[in-house]
C-alpha cells in the first residue's frame, strides 16, 4: 500500500494511506540518503510503500521510500557526524523570525536558507511580532527586507496579535505544501492557530530568564488544511550547521554570489583572496549586502574547520 508520511516520533511514523486511513509505521533494515548518515531516514513529507504487520493494533512496516523531488536537510544537533531530514516534497518554505522577541540571530536566515537553495526551494521569510517593533526594530525590518527582496526572496511583515500579513501569508499557503520553519518562541504555532484555529497547536511564553523559545513543537507533523493545502510545522531550531557541505556548495548556493561567478577570473574562485573576483569587485561597488557576504564568510571558516576526517568517520 501506498502512503504519506505526516508524523514522526523518532521510531514510529504515522502514515495517511490513500483510502484516507491513518496507521502507524516502523522501518526495518537501513535507509541512507546518496550514502549519508541519516539520524531520521523517512521524513514528514514522504511517499512509502508499507506492508501491514499487524491487523489489530493498525501497525505496518516501511518497506520502500519513494525517490524525493526535493528534500530539507541539515546537521543533526545531536549526532555532528549525522544528517537529518526535516521535511520533503514541498513546494515551498516559510521561515518566520522576528526582529527582538526573541531577538534575530546574526546570519541565522542566510543558514537557514543553504538549506533550501540546493532544491531552488522557494522561501517566503515572515518578520513575526510586528505589534511588539519599536522604531529601531522597523529600521532593521527595513533594510533586511530590502537586502532579501532584492536577490529574490519574498518577505512579510506579520502579527498574530493584530492580524498584519496574515491574509496575505494565508494566501500563500493555498495550494501548496508547505514547511514552515523558524527559531524558538518566533510564533509559529501562535501564526498556524491563527489562520487556522482547528488546529489547535500548542503555544509557549519566551522563558522570562532568558528571554529565549521554548520547543513546543516536538516532532515534525503534517496539517491538511484542504484538499490542496498542506503545511509542515517542524520543531523550532536552535543552531544550523552543514557537515555535509564543501566550500564550493556554500559558494553555489549564495544566489547572488554565483551569478556574479561566471565573470571571476577562477572558476573555483571562493570569493576571498582571488584577484579578479567578480564578488568581490561587486561587494566593493556596493551592489551587494556586506552583512550576507560576512555571514558567508564566517559559514565557509566553520566548514573549513570541520576538516575531512571528522566529516566522513564512520561510526
Amino acid at each position: 500500500m501506498r502512503g504519506l508520511i505526516i508524523r514522526s516520533t523518532g521510531s514510529w511514523y504515522e502514515v495517511s494511506l490513500e483510502d484516507g486511513q491513518i496507521i502507524k509505521a516502523r522501518i526495518k533494515g537501513k535507509f541512507r540518503l546518496d550514502g549519508l548518515k541519516l539520524t531520521n531516514p523517512v521524513a514528514v513529507g514522504d511517499y512509502v510503500k508499507v506492508e501491514m504487520e499487524d491487523g489489530e493494533e493498525n501497525t505496518a512496516i516501511i518497506s520502500e521510500i519513494e525517490v524525493r523531488r526535493n528534500y530539507v536537510i541539515r546537521q543533526s544537533p545531536r549526532k555532528k557526524h549525522f544528517l537529518h531530514i526535516i521535511a520533503s516534497n514541498i513546494d515551498q518554505a516559510i521561515l518566520i523570525i522576528t526582529i527582538n522577541h526573541p531577538k534575530l540571530k546574526q546570519g541565522f536566515i542566510d543558514r537557514f536558507l543553504l538549506m533550501t537553495s540546493p532544491y531552488d526551494i522557494p522561501v517566503t521569510i515572515v518578520f513575526n511580532k510586528s505589534d511588539l517593533y519599536d522604531e529601531q526594530d522597523m529600521a532593521v525590518y527595513q533594510y533586511l527586507e530590502a537586502v532579501y527582496t532584492n536577490i529574490g526572496y519574498d518577505v512579510l511583515l506579520s502579527s498574530a496579535t493584530d492580524g498584519t500579513g496574515l491574509e496575505e501569508l494565508s494566501n500563500k499557503l493555498k495550494g501548496k505544501t508547505s514547511m514552515l520553519s523558524g527559531q524558538s518562541g518566533v510564533g509559529k504555532s501562535t501564526i498556524l492557530n491563527a489562520l487556522h484555529p482547528d488546529l489547535e497547536l500548542r503555544t509557549q511564553e519566551l522563558s522570562d530568564f532568558s528571554g529565549k523559545g521554548q520547543h513546543t513543537t516536538t516532532f515534525a507533523e503534517m496539517f491538511f488544511i484542504d484538499e490542496d493545502t498542506k503545511l509542515i510545522d517542524t520543531p523550532g531550531i536552535k543552531t544550523l550547521s552543514y557537515n555535509h557541505l564543501e566550500v564550493m556548495d556554500i559558494a553555489h548556493n549564495f544566489k547572488e554570489f554565483f551569478i556574479l561567478s561566471d565573470n571571476c577570473k577562477f572558476n573555483n574562485c571562493t570569493h576571498r583572496n582571488e584577484p579578479k573576483c567578480a564578488v568581490k569587485e561587486s561587494l566593493e561597488r556596493g551592489e551587494i549586502a556586506e552583512m550576507r557576504y560576512d555571514n558567508y564568510l564566517v559559514i565557509l571558516q566553520e566548514v573549513e574547520d570541520q576538516n575531512y576526517w571528522e566529516r566522513n568517520v564512520d561510526y
